[in-house]
């Protein structure tokens, strides 16, 4: 099977390092399957709630459906999408072109899988957004800029 990781990561503020960790992990998997990698995907410092607006998912759709590739190979769900509808549309859109999903946290992945960690990874993403604004207000309240240029 020809297969091509996808790494990501969300903001600046995170290590570039981090898309090499990760195709670093999904290359040993490959290996171990005894799959050829035939490409990469990465998106670096892109939030994952959105995938209008990451070229490498972008490319990874256009390539899938060109048969460039039979498996998508990510560290686990919430690198690929963090948005239910999302993952649920790649999902589909990369099984009508039998490509298969494949991540180390889940394994293979199922329609199971979409629902669930499609779910908890949209749960995570409200919850931070929650934590971020609280941070923020305490902030201001202190006397401090919430942010961004004054």
């Amino acid at each position: 099977m020809r297969a091509v990781p996808y790494a990501r990561y969300s903001t600046d503020l995170q290590r570039p390092e981090s898309v090499e960790d990760q195709f670093r992990v999904c290359r040993d998997l490959i290996a171990r399957q005894k799959w050829e990698e035939v490409g990469t995907y990465h998106d670096a410092a892109i939030s994952g709630d959105n995938m209008i607006l990451r070229p490498g998912i972008q490319q990874l759709i256009m390539d899938a459906k060109r048969g460039k590739f039979d498996v998508v190979v990510a560290e686990a769900l919430d690198r690929i999408s963090r948005d239910q509808a999302d993952l649920a549309n790649l999902f589909k859109l990369l099984k009508f072109h039998d490509v298969a999903m494949h991540t180390l946290s889940e394994g293979a992945i199922t329609p199971m899988h979409v629902g669930f960690k499609g779910t908890m990874n949209a749960i995570f993403l409200d919850d931070l957004v929650a934590k971020i604004r609280r941070g923020l207000r305490g902030r201001v309240v202190s006397g401090y800029s919430g942010g961004g240029n004054c």
